[in-house]
């Protein structure tokens, strides 16, 4: 026997377990283990490791930036004395609200990404492409494929045969409360990881594929008497840089790379897992908790803007056409139902063996166990017995004190001939 737990050792008598959630806002301890996760995770399918292979590395890869389409124009941060929408005789809206907007505004300033008009913003468009972002997703990675094959003369149904498509994806909110989706996409073999790219594959055809992707894909929401049938595309802004292997002292931030460089992989790394740590308070994305009553809307600490999305997703989910939807149990991130990080299955390594090689590092160290693989680990627990710790029987007798207390002094207030 090498080690023994118990947790009569431990404060309380109690083992305290980790919660994993990932806000900084609610347990800034989970937060950190997740953020560095992730940037393990998003560096190995870019640089290798973790069981990853280096020659990863050597793929075509890209960053790509997909935003959400125009709702409404909103006010936006101006820089270099730059004002926010300069208009000449652009007059009013039939709201009578300006249609235009003179003034600069700094990127802290809260009326960034508010609407100039709230009446003449599309809210139920807004949230419902929340609600169809993920199938515009799956959408975009199949026409990807599609284009590429075409390209290069592969029949569509062939091109698993000669090369994959692997991707890490992460969704930001806007200062609009709009979604727009970074991700890593890389061209592997068609054996997977370890083998080379075919030689067609280049960055630059890469690159074409994803801008015609992004144009030519299109959803189509369910139809609604209220609403009608929309169609659901990216937004006309779109961004896809190639990613090359520089050297870790290479760690300028993203904003530092000009169009033609490539960006670092460290640097992309370290910029997914900053964001997934973020909070809806510093995303504009709701709440960080769900909202089970129209009161609980009203009591939201969030902007107009916002508190106008969640009732959008509080009265369209009532209808019975956009039921699969879940729009009310999803009011809390505006419709978008998606995870924050999502991954391809063979981009790099997943989250539990991440953690599963941290438990085991953390068990040597605390066990002085050696690195052996006939040493075996048995985790089960024994049931000891019920009731308070010692700790907790002292609180517990002083609550029933207390108690007892308080009864007495009732029933000799309630006694007294005046009362």
């Amino acid at each position: 026997m090498l080690h023994h737990y118990d947790t009569r050792t431990e404060p309380g008598e109690r083992l305290s377990v980790r919660c994993r959630n990932r806000r900084a806002s609610v347990c800034a301890p989970c937060s950190r283990l997740h953020a560095g996760d992730t940037f393990h995770l998003v560096r190995a399918g870019l640089a290798g490791g973790k069981n990853i292979p280096a020659q990863v590395r050597e793929h075509p890869r890209l960053f790509v930036t997909l935003t959400a389409p125009s709702f409404g124009p909103v006010h936006r941060a101006t820089t270099d004395g730059e004002r926010c929408r300069p208009r000449r005789n652009a007059g009013t809206c039939e709201h009578e609200r300006p249609a235009n907007c003179g003034a600069t505004h700094d990127p802290a300033e809260a009326v960034v990404g508010q609407p100039l008009c709230p009446g003449c913003y599309d809210y139920p468009a807004h949230v419902l492409w929340h609600a169809h972002a993920g199938e515009l997703w799956d959408r975009f990675t199949r026409a990807t494929r599609r284009t590429l094959a075409s390209a290069v003369g592969l029949a569509q149904t062939r091109f698993a045969d000669h090369a994959r498509l692997s991707f890490a994806k992460v969704a930001e909110y806007q200062k609009r409360a709009a979604v727009h989706v970074h991700s890593v996409i890389r061209l592997d073999g068609p054996d997977g990881l370890h083998a080379p790219p075919p030689a067609w594959a280049t960055p630059e055809l890469l690159t074409r594929a994803v801008r015609t992707a992004a144009r030519s894909v299109l959803v189509r929401s369910p139809y609604s008497p209220a609403v009608g049938e929309l169609l659901f595309r990216w937004g006309t802004q779109l961004d896809a840089r190639p990613l090359r292997a520089f050297g870790d002292t290479d760690a300028r931030p993203l904003h530092a790379f000009g169009d033609t460089d490539g960006l670092a992989d460290d640097a992309v790394a370290a910029y997914v897992a900053k964001y997934v740590t973020k909070d809806a308070s510093d995303t504009a994305a709701g709440t960080d908790y769900p909202l089970l009553t129209w009161d609980d809307i009203d009591a939201a600490p969030v902007s107009p803007h916002v508190r106008a999305l969640i009732r959008t997703c509080w009265h369209l989910g009532s209808l019975p056409e956009y039921e699969p939807l879940r729009l009310r149990p999803w009011a809390h991130t505006l419709g978008y139902r998606g995870h924050i990080l999502t991954k391809s299955r063979l981009y790099s390594t997943p989250y539990f063996a991440l953690r599963a090689h941290r438990a085991q590092y953390q068990q040597r160290t605390a066990t002085g166990a050696p690195d052996d693989p006939e040493v075996v680990t048995d985790s089960r627990w024994r049931y000891v017995g019920s009731g308070h710790s010692s700790g907790a029987a002292l609180i517990a007798v002083g609550i029933a004190e207390d108690l007892a207390t308080n009864r007495q002094v009732a029933r000799e207030e309630q006694a007294r001939p005046d009362a």
